[in-house]
Parts: structure tokens; sequence; C-alpha cells
């Protein structure tokens, strides 16, 4: 086992968390309206509901290969422009967003998961394909598949609901990319969507959805709409229970390459790849978000969105827990202007972890502590909050309470002098890895105890 990671028989290190300072298509009818009390199957099939659109035939039919499982996930917010303009807040109509992303691992059968939940009218989505990734808006030829919702090709998602699409026959493999293309014709006004994204989406006025091109894309964004997990069935040798990386901007990969998955989720993906042990692992971090605080930009609390981000993934096994350091940091006369929230002590951080906690085991779900990372010399740093930061890491450290303790603190400090990140793990605003430093957040994680 690893020195950086051990299970509560032993003596456990610790871990890092995080942040900045900082209508319808002609065709046939929508569905039902989808409320906020849960997610909405369109069908739970996998056998040959997606059908070829770039001039190939209807992809054959294939047999059920095994649950579905987390293949990428990203967590919903409200829309926001605290980061710089996006579409959020203007939304979509007679437009096509083309969305890329990596799968962490492989299978026979895709899906899509979209989300409404900050919706204030039902979401109607007129149409959308899926399709191997090519280059920035292009899709591989030959590779695009057509989505439909409970065997329809439109749908509607009610405020505050989630849809899941019916399965379509594309295999993918492990660490490969897809593109999910939605279509909206009527206008959806502000969306949900997940702010920082560290990668490009693309828009089209028009339906391109099924654009083998990337001709007509011609805007981009560095968020996502809409889009909050794609999952897979089907496919040999990848483990049915997923981890969930859960937490703030460092999960979320704040200040990482744009395009490149070097967020430190993709590199633990990378390593299972590398390990012949592929699994799903979900990235469910939100930039700016806190363990005791929702605030109107960066998220509801931890302990608010944990069962309805976390846990309702398709078969979690474990969840990696990284959050504080902006409930330490936002508040008081060094916090962004705009930012500051009530300073929080480390006994309340303790009492957030520990329901934390405790919701996952109601579920059968086993916790990884990962102790907050250094942060002097960042924005918002205080003596006063390096304490409550030292406090904490120290009970995570000694209490026993996870099931097991990552020490991100350890793997990426200064040796000269442990409050400080290690200039070479430092984007350079003193409290958010570079692509070296979140390869070093993953590599400090022991596989066999996730």
């Amino acid at each position: 086992m690893s020195g950086s990671l051990v299970r509560r028989a032993k003596v456990a290190l610790v871990a890092a968390a995080l942040l900045g300072a900082l209508s319808v298509l002609p065709g046939g009818p929508a569905t039902g309206p989808v409320g906020a009390a849960g997610t909405a199957h369109a069908a739970d099939r996998v056998d040959g509901a997606a059908d070829r659109v770039d001039g190939a035939p209807r992809a054959a039919g294939a047999p059920d290969r095994g649950p579905w499982r987390g293949g990428w996930a990203a967590a919903p917010q409200r829309p926001t422009e605290v980061f710089g303009k996006n579409w959020s807040v203007g939304g979509f109509a007679r437009q096509t967003v083309r969305q890329v992303v990596r799968i962490s691992t492989g299978g026979q059968q895709v899906r899509i998961k979209l989300s409404n939940r900050y919706g204030t009218a039902p979401l109607v989505l007129a149409g959308a394909t899926v399709a191997r990734t090519d280059r920035g808006a292009a899709v591989r030829s030959g590779s695009v598949r057509r989505l439909t919702f409970g065997h329809r090709e439109s749908a509607t998602v009610g405020a505050g609901g989630e849809l899941l699409s019916d399965g379509a026959g594309l295999p993918v493999r492990p660490l490969e990319s897809v593109t999910v293309t939605l279509y909206f014709h009527a206008p959806t006004g502000p969306t949900t969507f997940h702010a920082k994204a560290t990668a490009t989406s693309y828009r089209a006025g028009g339906d391109h959805r099924a654009d083998v091109g990337a001709a007509a894309f011609t805007e981009t964004s560095t968020s996502w709409y809409y889009l909050t997990g794609v999952e897979v069935a089907g496919g040999a040798g990848a483990r049915r229970d997923a981890v969930v990386a859960f937490g703030d901007s460092i999960t979320d990969g704040y200040g990482s390459t744009v395009d490149a998955d070097r967020r430190y989720p993709d590199v633990l993906a990378e390593r299972c790849v590398a390990a012949g042990r592929p699994r799903g692992i979900l990235n469910e971090g939100i930039t700016g978000n806190q363990l005791t605080r929702t605030t109107p930009d960066f998220g509801e609390k931890a302990v608010d969105r944990f069962s309805k981000d976390a846990l309702n993934d398709p078969h979690v096994g474990t969840v990696i827990l990284l959050e504080g350091i902006n409930d330490i940091g936002m508040n008081g006369p060094t916090a962004r202007p705009g930012a500051p929230t009530p300073a929080v002590s480390v006994q309340q951080l303790i009492a957030a972890q520990r329901e934390l906690i405790r919701q996952a085991h109601r579920k059968g779900v086993k916790v990884i502590g990962a102790t907050l990372t250094p942060f002097k010399g960042a924005a918002y740093y205080t003596e006063r909050g390096e304490a409550t930061r030292v406090a904490l890491n120290r009970w995570m450290r000694t209490s026993g309470a996870f099931d097991g303790v990552v020490d991100l603190d350890r793997a990426v400090a200064d040796p000269a002098d442990r409050t400080r990140l290690a200039a070479a793990y430092d984007s350079g605003d003193h409290l958010h890895p570079s692509d070296a430093g979140y390869r070093a957040l993953a590599g400090a994680l022991d596989l066999d105890a996730l």
C-alpha cells in the first residue's frame, strides 16, 4: 500500500481541498415533464436505441451485457457569470451545443444524463446525438448516433428534474472522448450548467447535431451546459463500482490546461487503466464550493448537494472527499469582493465532514478523506485560516472517522515551508496546483484502497 494512503486500520495520512479567491423539432412529441422528484429513466434498455445519422444504416441491436456504470460526470450549478461571460444566463434558442468529454471506463453502449436542476421552467430538448470525438468540434465519420428518450427524439425535463437517455450502440474504450450534441429549438431561458469545465464547448446557429464537420460551430465556451453524466454498459474487464471525487476547485481542476484532461481525477483514471483496472472515476467538484455555506455563484453547500451529486451516480463504491479550504478562506477582508461568508470554526468543518461520512455509510459507500493542501501566498490566506487548516488536517489524520485518509497536504507541500505549495506544483496563485501538482495528487492515492 502506498505510504500516502492508509486504511483506517493503519495510521492515516491526509488529503487536499481548495478553490480560488476568487420548440421542438418536427417529429415525435416530447416526453412528459420530469419533476424534481428524481431522475427519469427514459428507458433502461441497452439494445439498439441508436440510429446512425450520417448516411450509414441503423446500428444493430446489442444484447444487455450488464448494468450501467458511470463513465463521466459533472456537478450542476446555477447560471452565473462570476468567472466571466458564458452562455448560462442567456440560454439557447434555435441553437446547437456540442460538448466533448472523456470517458474513464469503456463499454458497448452509452447514454447521457441531462439536468434542469436550477431551471425555472421545463426544458425542451429537440434532439441529441453522441459520437466519437475527432478534433475540436468535429466528430469521427460513421460514429454519429441519434439519442432517444423513451424511444422519442425530443424530450422535456421539468424544472428541477433530470433525465437519462436511452442507450445508444457506440462502443467506447477507457479514456476515449465522446462528443454530445444537443439541439434546442425553443428558448431555454437561463441554463443549469457547470461553470469551470476546463474544456471547450461549441455552439452553432440552427440544427447541426448530425454534422460531422466543425464548420458551423463558430462560438466557444469553457463551460458544460445541461450535460451532467455519461454512462456506459457492456464490455469486459471494468469494475462495476465507481469512485467519486467530491470537492471544490482543486477537484474541479481549476488552473489545469484546457482540453488536456489533467485534473487529478483524470490522472487517477489514467492510473487505473495503466494498472489494467479501468473503472468509473467521476468528478463532482465545483470551483468555489464550501462544506458549510451555500453561495449563489459556487453551488449548494456540500452537506446539501452530496446526496444529489456524489451518491446519485451509478454504483458508487468510494468517495474521495477534498473540501473545506473555501470555508476557511472565503470570509473576512481577504476574500474576493462580494464573496465573503461568515467565519467557520474547525468544529463546524469537522461536523460537516462527519455528516458527509454518515450520508455515505448509510448508502454503503466508503469515504477517503483528503487533507487540505497548503495555501500560503493565496489571495485569501491568513494566519488564522492556516491554523484552522492545520487543525482540520490533524483531525483527519488521527480521528479514525474515515475509511482511509490520503495526505495531499504532504504530497504537494514545499519541503522548506510546508505552509506553501512546492513551486513545481503551484499554478501561480499559490492555491491551485499546476498540471504537475494535480498529477502528484493523483499519485498519492493508493489504487488498492479505493
